[in-house]
């Protein structure tokens, strides 16, 4: 389980074809990270698991889904990318609750300055419209953000970004027409199936 405050901004070093998929090497800005083989870490908000680690680095193995159904397929060599690792019990409750399971990817339609923030609209695929609200939660490439403006008719949603989030992330980098990993409010897909089961009893 994660929360969407990104921790450390990451580099990727490598990318090796393997069995599983592909092995991705990443170096985190962490200070002294004592790493655990198999803790979770999210990379951009994707749920992966430490197969070997380093000092500051660490790999990962995508599965073919992952590369499939995340950005993780559309990284090179030298991007960066946020990292946050699995909450533990007693740390502080920043975001929202976030699984790390990537929902959908949306793309990033426009950038237009408010001030010192950026305010960054994104298309909504179809299948989470009904997910989202305006003024609720919503992970995007692991950044717990809130909905700022909503069309769920046309498929639009834009986020605000705080001068801490540009700096912090990489999200300020993303550019009209990149795509983005999206996963919407777990809350609301568990409320859906507990009311779907009730209303089928």
């Amino acid at each position: 389980m994660f929360t969407g405050i990104i921790t450390s901004v990451g580099t990727i070093l490598a990318q090796t074809p393997c069995p599983a998929g592909l092995h991705v090497r990443v170096r985190s800005t962490w200070t002294n990270p004592d790493f655990d083989l198999g803790e979770s870490i999210a990379i951009d908000g994707a749920c992966m698991t430490v197969v070997d680690f380093d000092n500051a680095t660490f790999g990962v193995e995508v599965s073919p889904e992952s590369l499939d159904k995340t950005t993780l397929g559309d990284r090179n060599e030298g991007d960066r990318v946020n990292l946050e690792r699995a909450m533990k019990m007693e740390d502080r409750f920043g975001g929202h609750f976030v699984s790390g399971h990537i929902d959908n990817t949306g793309r990033l339609l426009a950038i237009d300055e408010a001030g010192s923030c950026l305010k960054m609209s994104f298309e909504l695929p179809t299948e989470l419209r009904r997910y989202v609200i305006s003024k609720g939660s919503i992970t995007i490439d692991g950044i717990s953000l809130t909905v700022n403006g909503l069309d769920p008719e046309n498929g639009l949603f834009d986020v605000m970004i705080v001068p801490h989030t540009q700096t912090e992330t990489s999200l300020a980098q993303r550019q009209p027409g990149d795509r983005v990993n999206l996963e919407v409010d777990l809350l609301g897909k568990y409320v859906e199936r507990l009311l779907a089961a009730r209303l089928t009893d």
